[in-house]
């Protein structure tokens, strides 16, 4: 015992003297660097002394661990399968010497078309079987086939569906469904933690984990977009799928990757769930999008890919952030109130870089807000109240007309009068009655060969014909085509419908 009491005082002398040492050393050193005429790196650089520590803390140095919201949004997220069954179609070939001997000398073919089936994922947003999916993965489906992440398969029916926003609203019939919760996406931050839940290559649910790498991200790809940019992986079959937080809420839809080669290169793109919740809330409601514009045609400031006439013109403005105002349409939200040059800084007093980050915060809003917009004119900030109105230039609820209010039966027209009239095409009018067709003057028999200028082949062209044209600003059908006895003629429908 003793032996051992020695050693210890013996090792706690030790480290006493090398305590001593070591302040000596430390204030030989500290006596050094105060005599040198050199500075320290601190003192030539004025740096930021108030900056927080990011993301562990000394006491908690684990990752953050999300497998709890990995678990509670696989139950939400399903696996779509989109069916297009076999059709025959007629194609238009450059006539050939035979056809003209052995066939009608149209130099059209019948086809018959494969079935055809895509794979995307969904996201169950209610208990009672509402599914948002992005509109690419059920774009043409005859039959949709949607399976839980319990194994049951159920058929899913078609809502309605967005081409601007790629996003589209899809129904299963029962209830008390594992909806996911819905988060703000606005609230995200760049390097916050995120999952993105689908199924990649049909391979079923798959989770995998990343960050947010930026947000407001404009790629050209939709008409209005506003993504949020993340290195979680995203791969052929992830569209429609959640990009989820790591509280397990829903901040996105995962839409497209940017890749060379096809497949996840560390960019991935979701529609964020601001822009999401105001589109299928629409789809529900109206059936159709009240999409608010505000009328103008920008770009962003100091853009370096710009010509240098542009460069030029945007420093002159005084401004280096925003979005310049190009040019003001005509009978839209902003005519009277912004002009050509004027910087778009802020709109209800979030800042505004890009076209992108503007587009964003306008797909929140509906025809008849009222926005306040900070903006720049003549070296000066200026505020400014206006009421956004839709791509009609009113206020009005926006409606998608709906082939009923035509008031008329449609079919293809058959092969042997397409050949008695030398047609390829065309969709013929079986009956009319009360409706916007008979109010043109169309009666029956009439084919129509082209609408707005798109030739129509199927009654499907015919109704999508239709939905562009609701949402146009003008609301009318141009018909041209040709009655069976050869006489041709032009038509005006009208597609407005009252409030």
């Amino acid at each position: 015992m003793k032996k051992v009491i020695k050693y210890a005082i013996g090792a706690t002398a030790v480290i006493a003297i090398s305590a001593g040492v070591a302040g000596i050393t430390a204030y030989s050193l500290a006596q050094k660097v105060e005599n040198s005429n050199e500075l320290s790196f601190y003192k030539e650089f004025q740096t930021n002394s108030d900056v927080k520590m990011v993301a562990l803390g000394a006491r908690d140095v684990q990752p953050v661990d999300l497998t709890q919201a990995a678990e509670s949004s696989l139950n939400s997220v399903v696996h779509i399968m989109s069916i297009q069954r076999s059709k025959v179609k007629t194609i238009q070939t450059r006539p050939d010497f035979f056809d003209f001997f052995f066939g009608d000398g149209s130099g059209q073919r019948q086809i018959q078309t494969p079935e055809q089936r895509g794979f995307g994922s969904g996201v169950i947003i209610s208990k009672d079987g509402y599914i948002v999916t992005n509109n690419h993965v059920i774009d043409g489906a005859d039959e949709i086939s949607v399976k839980l992440h319990d194994g049951r398969e159920m058929k899913g029916r078609v809502i309605g569906t967005d081409v601007t926003t790629d996003l589209a609203l899809v129904k299963i019939e029962g209830d008390d469904f594992p909806a996911i919760k819905v988060g703000d996406s606005d609230r995200l931050k760049v390097g916050e933690w995120v999952l993105a839940v689908g199924n990649p290559f049909n391979l079923g649910s798959t989770v995998t984990a990343g960050i947010v790498s930026a947000k407001a991200r404009g790629l050209g790809a939709n008409g209005v977009e506003s993504f949020i940019q993340t290195d979680a992986a995203i791969n052929q079959g992830n569209s429609g799928g959640a990009l989820v937080n790591a509280a397990g809420e829903l901040v996105g839809i995962n839409a497209m990757l940017y890749s060379p080669t096809g497949a996840y290169s560390g960019y991935g793109f979701a529609i964020p769930t601001s822009i999401m919740t105001k589109v299928v809330t629409d789809i529900k409601q109206y059936g159709a999008v009240q999409r608010a514009v505000l009328g103008i045609e920008g770009r962003d400031m100091g853009n370096e890919a710009y010509p240098d006439e542009i460069r030029k013109e945007q420093k002159e403005l005084g401004v280096n952030e925003g979005v310049q105002v190009v040019n003001v349409l005509e009978s839209g939200s902003a005519t009277g109130k912004l002009e050509p040059n004027d910087v778009i800084m802020e709109l209800d007093g979030e800042k505004v870089k890009t076209m992108a980050e503007l587009q964003g915060l306008l797909a929140k809003h509906r025809p008849g807000d009222e926005v306040k917009l900070k903006i720049w004119r003549d070296k000066k900030e200026k505020e400014l109240k206006i009421t956004l109105k839709n791509v009609q230039g009113t206020t009005k609820i926006v409606k998608n007309a709906d082939m009923e209010l035509l008031g008329a039966a449609f079919r293809e027209v058959p092969d042997d009068l397409k050949k008695q009239l030398n047609l390829g095409y065309g969709v013929q009018v079986t009956g009319v009655k009360d409706g916007r067709m008979a109010d043109a003057g169309i009666r029956k028999g009439f084919i129509i060969l082209k609408t707005n200028n798109v030739q129509m082949k199927t009654v499907q062209d015919l109704e999508e014909a239709m939905k562009d044209a609701s949402q146009s600003p003008e609301q009318v059908l141009f018909m041209t085509g040709i009655y069976p006895s050869g006489k041709r003629a032009n038509y005006a429908v009208d597609l407005s419908q009252s409030e």
